[in-house]
């Protein structure tokens, strides 16, 4: 069993980003998609601890519109669904406390919001 910790700091942002990513990237349905799409992964990790060192530690490093560079993505639910189960496994294998469980519902409220958005999007093109 793998002890885990409370997330407090940018370096626990940092693992917790090159953690799931390292998975994604290794994922049967996930990883095709975002190899594709990441063509650097060295800025898109930079880009992904702004953002969750922005929503989880309040400090205020991300600008930026993420739902842009998704909304065109070849992926349905069922990619939403599994990268947040994903995303969740990843969290809980690593940390655990408050900040936790903010990052878990953070990422399931990003899901379904990105999801309804395509689907939006693609209902009415």
């Amino acid at each position: 069993m793998q002890c885990t910790k409370p997330i407090e700091q940018l370096e626990d942002i940092r693992q917790l980003v090159k953690e799931f990513y390292a998975r994604v990237r290794q994922d049967a349905m996930l990883g095709p998609v975002f190899n594709e799409q990441i063509s650097d992964w060295t800025k898109h990790l930079s880009i992904m601890y702004r953002f969750w060192q922005t929503l989880l530690l309040e400090e205020y490093t991300y600008k930026g519109s993420p739902f842009l560079q998704h909304m065109h993505l070849p992926v349905t639910r069922k990619h939403y669904d599994h990268w947040l189960d994903l995303f969740c496994q990843t969290v809980d294998a690593l940390f655990h406390g408050a900040k936790a469980e903010e990052a878990k519902w953070r990422a399931s409220r990003m899901a379904e919001v990105f999801w309804s958005k395509t689907e939006f999007m693609r209902e009415t093109s």
